[in-house]
This record gives C-alpha cells, structure tokens and sequence, in this order.
C-alpha cells in the first residue's frame, strides 16, 4: 500500500496567505513555518513539526487563508477535506475537542505576543 500525503521539498509553499482555504493539513513528517505577510515584510509565527495541524479554520469558515505556510525541509503533509473532518469527529467525537484545544492555545499565544509587542512599544 503506497504512503498517504504528499512531499513537499525545502521552501515549497504548502498553504499561501490570501488563497481560499477549504481543508486542514496534518504533517506526518518534517517541519513547516507559517508566516504572515503584513506592510512588505514576513513576520514568522510558528514553526510546526510531526503530528501538529495547521489551516483548520478553513473547516469553519469560507474565508482566506491568514498566512503562509511553508516546509522547512522534506516534509509529507496529509491533507482532510471538511467532509472527511465531519467524519472523522462523529467516529471520535474527542477529535473535535482537540481542534478546539489547538485553537486555544494559538489564540493565547498570539494574545501574549501581541501584548508583549504593545509593552514593547
């Protein structure tokens, strides 16, 4: 049986910011950075690795892409649509509380960020 997701190499764009987003990623391998893009200059959000999800709003909402996410070297990304998402949660309905908990935690850390930004300023 061949390998599910697909390869990305060094400095392949995965998702890019201001597309139309309608699945989320899950990286089975490798290592990924999002970045947005904001005034002509790249400010680095996160860097993801093994086993972490990007792109889940997609699943929740009809909007564009917020960043750029991008592999920082060979990387295999499985790609869940919004219909096999739906799926997947009414076979393990606790997989819709850990999308929730990886929000949180995103929405949290850019809240202290952003803060620390402002003191900065």
């Amino acid at each position: 049986m061949g390998r599910l997701g697909k390869e990305y190499k060094k400095g392949e764009i995965i998702a890019r910011q201001g597309d139309k987003g309608s699945c989320m990623f899950v990286i089975q391998e490798g290592e990924v950075e999002a970045v947005a893009e904001a005034g002509g200059r790249e400010f680095r959000l996160r860097t993801m690795g093994p086993n972490e999800i990007f792109g889940e709003m997609a699943l929740f909402e009809k909007e564009i892409r917020t960043c750029t996410v991008r592999a920082l070297g060979p990387t295999r990304i499985l790609t869940i649509d919004k219909r096999n998402f739906l799926t997947g949660v009414h076979e393990d309905p606790s997989l819709a509380l850990r999308i929730v908990k990886t929000m949180s935690h995103r929405i949290r850390d850019l809240t202290d960020r952003l803060a620390k930004y402002e003191e900065a300023t």
